[in-house]
This record gives C-alpha cells, structure tokens and sequence, in this order.
C-alpha cells in the first residue's frame, strides 16, 4: 500500500526512506497488531491496543451498563490510534491536499500552512461533530449543572472515553508529523506551542476527571478553530476571500467569552460548593483549592494568551489592508488635462495670436479699389 508518489528511491534506513514511507511502516505495525487478535496466545495482548480497557458492568433500570475509567494500559491503546492517525494523516494529504495543491501552484511558505489547514479542518470538523453527539446524547446541554454535580466523574461511557484517547493520539501523533512533513523551522515553534496546549488540556481533563467540562471547551475550542482554517483555505484559493475571517473573528470572541464563563461557573462556583472537598487519589478525587486555583490559572492565561495573538493577527490585517489600499491609490491613473485648441496659424497669448515661432503674424494688406 503505497500513500506517496516515488519519485526517487532512497536507501533503506537513511532519513529520506524514513519520511517518504513512515506511513507504509505504520500500516505494517497495524497490521501485525490485527493478526495478533487472530490467535489466542496473542489476543489477549492484541486487544490492550485496540479496545479502550479498565471497564466495569453495572446494574440500571435499562439493565447492564458499562463504564470505563482510566489507567496506565492506557497508553498501549493511544499507541495503537497514534498510528491510526499517522496514516489517516497520509491519506487525507495523498489522496486530497496534494491533488489541489497541484492546481493552485502555490509557493512553499503558503504551502506549508495550507497543508497545516486542510489536516486541521478534517481534525476539528470530526471532533467538533463528535463531541457535540456526545454532548447531546449524554444530556450535558440540557442539563448544564450535571458538569461537576456527583463529582469525582471517575466512570465514563465508551464513547467519552474513546474521545479522550483517540484526542491524545491525535495530538501526540502532530510531534512526530512536523519532522516527517518537512515543517519548516520558522514554523515549528508556532506548531509546537498549539500542539503542546491541547495536550497539556485534554491530559489534564481526562486524569483530574473533569472530562465532562473537558468536552464542552474542547467542542467549542474546536468549533472556533474549524471557522479559522475554513477561512484560512478559501483566502489560500482566493485572496479577495476576507469575509470569512471576519465571521471567524466574532465567533472567536464569543467562544473566548463563553469559555471563561463557563470554566469559572463549573470549577470555581460549582466545585467549590461540593461536598466532597480534598485530594483522594484512589476515589479519583481532585477537588481542593489549590487544584482548582492552578486549572482555572492555566484556562485564563491560554485564553489571555489566545486574545492576544488575536489582537495581533488583526493589526496586521489592518496593516496589510492599509498598504493595499495606498497602493492602488498610487497606481490609480491621473485624468489627463484637455488640450488647448490652437489657431491654424499660431496660437492665443495675453488675446495676441501669435505664430508657432513666437513671431506675431503679419497682417494682410488691402488692396484700394
């Protein structure tokens, strides 16, 4: 299975055979993973990547129910999606980003963050869709108060679990991804920082078990940012498209309002009025002050941080707009002055006509009868 064009054969094991077929040496590593879980000495191993564990049936008036909690097998199944998500990764820049990227013929720099866009539009629309079921069928949105009423949430359904993993993997997966994309090195901070932050928020709601608080910032998180590299693609396609970042401009303040509001509703009021108060590692119990004073600092100085960049990035289209619009006053064509009418034989000066020479004309004699 081949995810690029071979334009070159490199040696094996060198740096280049690495990058051009990482995706084909995943997909081997996925596949010895399945074939495990066809026999029986292997299965039990096999099944710790591809099934989220630690579960525990309980008994409900609808009948048995399933939950999940976290532990360190954990990390067996975000290895597992980790390569899920470099090959999904390779497909989606194969089989869609090249092939327009070949019609637009855009230069490296534009490139290189089209391709960053196109990958995160695909990520933030799935997640966004996502989150948002989960937040429906599980009842979150209509019933606001049951985001930190029973706290510890140390039992989650599938679904939110496999959410958090799949989040995790996806996010681990974008480190290695900057080396095997060729990034370049004036953008590798930039991508380190955002990649970073989500991982540091998602890890951070799912082990404090704030993972259904967790799930609305992340959902409207992801909502913003999809409006963000929506916008971004159209104005690679066509750079008269600026409408769109206008709308993704307001719907950036909302989300920045409504993110803060929230975290201090659920984290500062609501588990602060708890019962339960005090660190328990094994009830999974993290609600103390200084836990909730450190969580709700990290989510305003991300959001603080966030404005920020906001507020430069609209200087500099500000700028950029005022340069443009100097430049094609500029260029504007001057209107042309109209020409005087000239006599046949010279030309009007001070109500004299003249001759072309500056020479007065001579006048015509009459001749008497």
């Amino acid at each position: 299975m081949a995810f690029r064009r071979r334009n070159k054969s490199y040696p094996f094991f060198s740096q280049e055979f690495l990058i051009q077929n990482h995706a084909d040496i995943v997909f081997g590593l996925v596949i010895v993973v399945l074939i495990g879980l066809m026999f029986e000495a292997t299965a039990k191993t096999a099944i710790l990547f591809i099934q989220p564990q630690y579960n525990i049936s309980t008994l409900s008036p609808d009948g048995e129910v399933t939950f999940y909690h976290y532990g360190w097998r954990d990390c067996a199944t975000v290895l597992f999606y980790f390569f899920i998500a470099i090959i999904l990764h390779a497909v989606v820049q194969e089989y869609i980003l090249d092939k327009v990227n070949r019609r637009l013929h855009l230069s490296k720099s534009k490139n290189t963050k089209f391709n960053e866009s196109g990958q995160l539009c695909v990520f933030h629309l799935v997640s966004s869709v996502w989150s948002l079921y989960i937040l429906i069928t599980e009842g979150y949105l209509l019933h606001p108060s049951s985001l930190w009423e029973n706290y510890p949430h140390v039992h989650l359904r599938f679904q939110v679990k496999f959410f958090y993993l799949a989040q995790l993997a996806y996010w681990l997966h974008a480190l290695p991804e900057l080396y095997f994309q060729k990034v370049r090195k004036e953008e590798i901070p930039r991508q380190l920082q955002y990649i970073c932050l989500y991982l540091l928020h998602v890890l951070a709601a799912y082990m404090l078990n704030l993972s259904r608080v967790g799930l609305v910032l992340l959902f409207l998180q992801y909502a913003s940012e999809l409006g963000f590299h929506i916008a971004r693609l159209f104005y690679f396609t066509d750079e008269s498209h600026q409408k769109m970042f206008d709308l993704w401009a307001a719907g950036f303040v909302f989300t920045r309002m409504v993110t803060l509001t929230l975290s201090f509703l659920a984290v500062g009021f609501g588990l602060a009025r708890a019962e339960n108060q005090g660190l328990d590692l094994e009830m999974g119990n993290f609600n103390t002050v200084l836990i909730r004073m450190t969580v709700l600092l990290l989510v305003c100085v991300t959001q603080s941080w966030l404005l920020w960049k906001f507020i430069r990035f609209q200087l500099r289209r500000w700028r950029e707009f005022r340069r443009t619009q100097d430049a094609r006053k500029k260029a504007a064509p001057k209107p042309a002055l109209r020409p005087l009418k000239r006599d046949s034989l010279g030309h009007h000066e001070n109500g004299v006509l003249k001759a072309e020479n500056g020479a007065s004309p001579r006048t015509k004699k009459i001749k008497a009868p």
